[in-house]
């Protein structure tokens, strides 16, 4: 693993002014595989930022400036801490921070990467602001598909973690989207391509529930 760089706990916005400031953005989100993504994540960076650029300057209130909002991925050669550490220099723009609180995943705040982040959220701190029983059941119910897919393939189940994260995954966005009244997604591979076992596939579980719409999408 790669040493974070970045600004220092102290220099990063949490709690409440986190989260004023949280309101003020155009959330910019990304999503794809972790280290395991065999590309090179300055190409992929390059890709998505000629896409977002021309969608995120047509947008109809220009004025917020973008955040490009991560999950806590320790930072890797590859995979999505890579591509969003690139991607957030192509973009010129800064970034906020969502994770996990310790007492689901204590090694996910310790080990989040924090180059370039002004703001900081624990995701106790979104659900407030979405139904956590509805996407928790819509999860839920799509876990039991994959597993049951899984099973009859002669595969194991999807490892436990998989809940936890598709719920920041969906909750991240959903509030995000609550808060600020807008958001942009973009995924780092083509849909088609997004494998169904995978964290990233839970974006259907939020199309469904209607969180945010396919226009969000880059």
């Amino acid at each position: 693993m790669i040493s974070p760089t970045g600004p220092t706990a102290a220099a990063i916005l949490t709690g409440s002014a986190a989260m004023t400031a949280f309101k003020g953005i155009h959330p910019l989100i990304i999503e794809g595989m972790g280290a395991y993504d065999p590309r090179d994540p300055s190409r992929v960076a390059s890709r998505l930022a000629s896409a977002l650029k021309t969608r995120l300057d047509a947008r109809i209130d220009g004025t917020k400036p973008v955040l490009l909002i991560t999950q806590g991925d320790p930072l890797a050669e590859r995979g999505i801490s890579a591509i969003t550490r690139a991607l957030a220099t192509e973009l010129n723009v800064q970034r906020g921070l969502v994770v996990l609180d310790p007492e689901v995943a204590d090694y996910h705040t310790r080990d989040a990467d924090r180059e370039n982040t002004i703001l900081e959220l624990k995701y106790s701190e979104l659900l407030e602001y979405v139904d956590e029983e509805r996407i928790e059941a819509a999860v839920d119910e799509a876990l039991g598909r994959k597993n049951n897919d899984r099973l009859g393939r002669g595969e194991k189940e999807l490892a436990s973690y998989y809940k936890d994260f598709a719920m920041l995954q969906e909750v991240t966005k959903a509030a995000s989207k609550t808060l600020t009244g807008e958001i942009t997604i973009a995924h780092t591979q083509l849909k088609e391509e997004i494998s169904e076992f995978s964290v990233t596939s839970f974006y259907k579980v939020g199309l469904d529930l209607e969180l945010y719409k396919e226009e969000d999408f880059v």
